[in-house]
Order: C-alpha cells, then structure tokens, then sequence
C-alpha cells in the first residue's frame, strides 16, 4: 500500500478558516492518491492556553493529569479536520495517538514513542478513509494519555511514515523551507533547496524552530525524506536527506541563535574523583537536559562547573544544583539566564579549515564576549551575552555569505 503521510502544524489549523483550506488541500490530493495520513497539532496557542489554564488550578500540576489535560488540543484540530474532509464528500476519519496504535514510554510530557500499532489506520485507509492523527500524544503501558513534548507532532508524523512504509513525510508549517537562518530575524536569510539530516539535527538542536530535533533523528535511522513546505502556498520547500545523496559545497549551510537557555555555575567544588559524575546523575534522574559543560581548574584544589540548560529546565535544575551544591560544601551556585547560544552548522567544515578561527574573529572583532565553546566535526557554538545576540546572528550570516546561497 503506497501511503502518503503529511503533517500540518498549529499555525496551519490555527482558525477555521485555516483547518477549512487544509481539507481543500487534502481533498485535492485525494483525486491522485488513495492512501492520505494526516497528522495535526493543536490549534493555534491552543497548547498554551491549555498549559495556563492547568496552572491557574495549581503550580504543580500532576503530571499524569497534565498530560490527560494537554493532549485535548490535538483532538480538537483532528475531529474539526475530519470533519471539513466530511463536508467536501471525502472519507475521513480522526483517530487520537492511542486509537491509532502509538506506544509510548517514560515521563509524562516528554515520554518517547517505542512502537506503533498500525492494523488500525491500514484497516481504515482500506476502507477508503484519509485518517487523521493527533499528533503528540500516545499511550503508555498503564493505558494512559502521555505526551511527547512540545513539537512532538513532527515526531509522530515521521515515525508514522516509517511505521506504514512511507519514503517521504511532507511537514506542512508557516515557513516554505528550511533558511539559513531565522528570515524573521535576519531579512537576507535564504532559503535551502536541501539539507542533510546531520545539518538539519544540528540546527534544530539548536534552535531553530522549523522542525523537532527528534523528528529529524527519527528520519535519519528510518531514511525516511522529510519535504518541509508551506501549508499556505504551493511552491516547493526544503527537502532533508542523506547528505551522501547531496554535492556538499559550503562550509556552512546556516547560523542559529537560542534565546531559551541559561547558564549555571557551581563555584569552588572539590577537585575530586566522581563530582562531576554525581552532580549530572542527579540532574538526569531529575529530567534534566544538559548542553554545554565547561570545568575551570581554580585554585586550593577547587573547581568551577558551568553548565547550560534549557530555560524550561531551570526552576528544577536550580533545585538539584543547590541541594547537590550544599553536599558538597561549593561556595554558591550562580544562575544567569540572561544569555544566548549562538551556532552555525555545516557538513562541509570537516574538509574547509579556519571556519572556527571565522566565527571566533568575527565576534570579538565586534566586541562580543564569548563566554562558553562547544564544538563538533559540524558545528561551532559560543554562549554570549543575550543583548549581543540578534547583532552576532546578522555579522555571523553576513561573513559566511549566507545570503548568497
């Protein structure tokens, strides 16, 4: 059964309007392709009034009942969707994540995705239904509604494709493509025709905003061609693949910045055996993402521990770090989220040197303090200040002649 799976995110079914133009879209589609999967997000900030509303009633939410709360958005968008498709005389069916067969295990609101039943949508798609799914949502082993954090949909859309066979998942958003960097940001940003898997993980692990980093990892392991298009025009957008397919020119395809991090600091630790090991076994047992890691040698046999981590991520790092802290007798620990991760990505580094001696000059040439350095075969990032960030994105894209691409 050759399928077609797209995904439409929440600005895409943001109003009726919007979830209307969807289904003349599908409903073309239809007329040449039988077998149609279409995932949705939530509506709009539907997620977030959600979210607020859940904290309105207390601070901490359980967190099954916070999931059971916020999966509903997505259950909206899909029954409204199946319904217009109902209206233009299309078989349609929506399906939530459970319904459609998505096993999911581990923490409520960032569980992971672990298998997919599909008897239930290949049996509908027989039947001549397009099914639509909800997106970021599944259902874990005590049968209950878990959710898969914030852009999960990508993820539910690609692992869909790989679960029915598809070789491509078109993600359907309100950019036409994949750029250089944010166009809202930077004005000369342009778009990208194509991008490898490894650059696209890179960038979106970054901070840019067009697709889900575990949504672009999932289509890597599965070869699955990820076509990121506008759901509000026809032309075509950006296609992710395997950089091997690709004629790799540049030394980078394109710079980053992400506002959403905070830096902490654990100040004159003992320089002993384990300490660092213990402070970031307590942080993972808490959830807790961690980015970039610096250790300063200071002096007396002490150490200083910086560390970023996603500001969402904060309140529950500042609790680990100062119970860990006061263990083990640090002199304080510093939180600062007043700050900034600037990247830029390229598979082409690996064989063009002086890339990083670039991005390095071009920065304190201009004045800007870097404060941390994290590095790979295809990416150089720096944490700065947050004042300086908008300017560092223009100058970095600018000496890369990004805009020329």
């Amino acid at each position: 059964m050759n399928i077609t799976v797209q995904k439409f995110g929440g600005t895409s079914v943001g109003t009726p309007e919007r979830i209307k133009a969807v289904a003349d879209r599908v409903s073309e589609l239809k007329k040449t392709t039988p077998h149609i999967v279409v995932v949705v997000s939530a509506m709009g900030d539907t997620t977030d009034e959600l979210i607020a509303l859940s904290h309105r009633i207390s601070e901490t939410p359980n967190p099954r009942e916070y999931d059971a709360l916020i999966s509903t958005g997505e259950n909206i968008s899909a029954a409204l969707l199946a319904m217009a498709l109902q209206n233009l005389g299309v078989l349609a069916i929506s399906l939530t994540g459970p319904q459609a067969g998505v096993a999911t295990s581990g923490h409520y609101g960032r569980s992971k995705i672990v298998d997919v039943d599909t008897k239930r949508i290949l049996h509908e798609l027989s039947l001549g239904n397009v099914v639509v799914v909800t997106g970021f949502q599944g259902i874990n082993d005590a049968l209950d509604v878990t959710t898969i954090g914030r852009g999960g949909s990508d993820t539910s859309a690609v692992v869909l494709a790989a679960a029915l066979g598809a070789g491509v998942c078109e993600i359907f958003t309100d950019v036409d493509g994949v750029y250089t960097t944010d166009p809202r940001k930077v004005k000369s940003a342009s778009k990208l025709s194509e991008i490898s898997y490894e650059e696209m993980l890179e960038l979106a692990s970054l901070g840019a905003k067009v697709l889900h980093p575990r949504a672009v990892e999932c289509a890597k392991e599965n070869g699955i061609v990820i076509h990121v298009r506008s759901s509000f025009d026809r032309v075509e957008g950006t296609l992710v693949k395997e950089a091997a397919a690709m004629e790799v020119n540049r030394p980078v395809t394109g710079v980053t910045m992400n506002e959403d991090e905070a830096q902490i600091s654990i100040l004159n630790i003992p320089d002993s055996p384990g300490v660092a090991g213990q402070i970031f076994s307590e942080l993972a047992d808490a959830a807790v993402n961690v980015d970039m890691i610096i250790q300063t040698v200071q002096e007396n046999g002490f150490n200083k521990i910086s560390f970023t981590v996603s500001v969402d991520d904060l309140q529950q790092a500042k609790t680990v770090t100062s119970n860990v802290g006061a263990r083990l007798k640090a002199s304080g620990v510093q939180f600062d989220d007043a700050i900034a991760k600037i990247s830029i990505v390229g598979v082409g580094m690996m064989s063009k040197p002086g890339v990083a001696a670039k991005f390095f000059k071009t920065l304190g040439d201009n004045g800007i303090n870097i404060r941390m350095i994290s590095t790979s075969e295809i990416k150089v990032s720096c944490v700065i200040d947050k004042a300086d960030g908008p300017r560092a994105l223009e100058l970095l894209h600018a000496v890369f002649e990004l805009d020329r691409l």
